[in-house]
């Protein structure tokens, strides 16, 4: 079955995180930030097999260049706790061939993030451990016709009845923001998280594959599972030493706990077969003692009367009830 991890984050300042680094560590270039003047490089990013800045239409060509991009993005946010850009961690399916790897981001990318006007920055990672994934960066702010920032909200002032301005006590108009683009809207977690599943699955079809990916909890499957924790590379390198981790250990308890209630499930559906199959054959065996049992003296005068009645069909009322009583009669004598 395809990994269903589909991680999405935000880039922030106030984390002390750079869109700048995050695009040096995907793409393993080295990146220089002009915010704070140092350079970005992670060599042993040797698992890179592609990168590619895909733009909309109206971007600066000269955003094609990696490090242009992102220190333009950073140098428009003014705040200590400005969002920089929205990362994802795409876990690849293994099913698909790696050929095919940049093609399935491109086409996930282009319909659902640059033809809405962002700039999407990814890289595949694949070191041939059956772990291929691929790292998005997206731009956070639209731009205009002429490729321009522009800002991410911008100032709306609230009507009365008639359509006016409302002023209020301190003489200003009241106003509200609104966002320039609503992407940071929480409904783009579920649509970019089934857009993702859908174009994989695409890719798995085409290539005449059973598999399917559903990135949908196993509460909303329906599956009674516990859901692992997903390791981050730090762990995963140590784990891949023989150093245990806290992640590693929790992980090893989920999948042992996993296992104890699948057993117990399959003994339970076995008990209840064998429960079914039991009183079935109860059943059977009382219907064949029934059939073998003798019948008493009762069932066997009801079954004369019962015969009787059935030879006087033909008579008259009144012949049927003496004929009637006097069986009663005979059977009475013979109790």
């Amino acid at each position: 079955m395809p990994c269903p991890h589909c991680k999405i984050t935000i880039i922030k300042r106030s984390n002390n995180e750079s869109a700048v680094s995050a695009a040096a560590y995907q793409s393993g270039e080295k990146l220089f930030s002009e915010y704070d003047q140092e350079q970005k490089y992670y060599p042993y990013k040797n698992e890179v097999t592609h990168k590619e800045i895909m733009l909309p239409p109206h971007a600066p060509p000269e955003f094609a260049d990696r490090n242009t991009l992102w220190n333009s993005a950073e140098a428009q946010e003014k705040q200590w706790n400005s969002q920089l850009a929205r990362r994802f961690v795409l876990a690849i399916p293994r099913e698909i061939p790696p050929g095919q790897y940049a093609d399935l981001i491109r086409d996930y990318c282009r319909e659902f993030f640059v033809s809405k006007g962002m700039i999407a920055d990814f890289a595949i990672h694949d070191k041939g451990d059956g772990n291929p994934h691929a790292h998005i960066l997206l731009t956070m702010r639209a731009m205009d016709e002429k490729g321009k920032w522009l800002p991410k909200s911008r100032k709306v002032y609230d009507l009365d009845g008639n359509g006016e301005r409302i002023r209020l006590p301190s003489g200003r108009w009241k106003s509200h923001k609104e966002n320039t683009v609503d992407w940071n809207d929480r409904k783009y977690a579920e649509i970019w998280r089934q857009g993702w599943a859908d174009t994989a699955n695409r890719y798995l079809e085409a290539n005449g594959r059973p598999e399917r990916l559903d990135l949908r909890s196993y509460a909303r499957q329906g599956i009674d599972k516990i859901p692992t924790v997903h390791m981050g590379p730090a762990a995963y390198q140590m784990e891949k030493k023989g150093i245990q981790t806290n992640i590693g250990n929790l992980n090893r308890d989920i999948k042992s706990a996993n296992s104890l209630m699948q057993s117990i499930r399959q003994m339970v559906r076995h008990l209840k077969g064998w429960i079914a199959d039991l009183k079935e054959k109860k059943a059977v065996l009382l219907e064949a003692l029934e059939q073998a049992r003798e019948p008493t003296l009762p069932e066997l005068l009801f079954q004369y009367l019962e015969q009787r009645s059935g030879e006087r069909a033909g008579w008259t009322s009144r012949g049927k009830l003496k004929g009637t009583v006097a069986d009663y009669n005979k059977v009475q004598a013979t109790m």
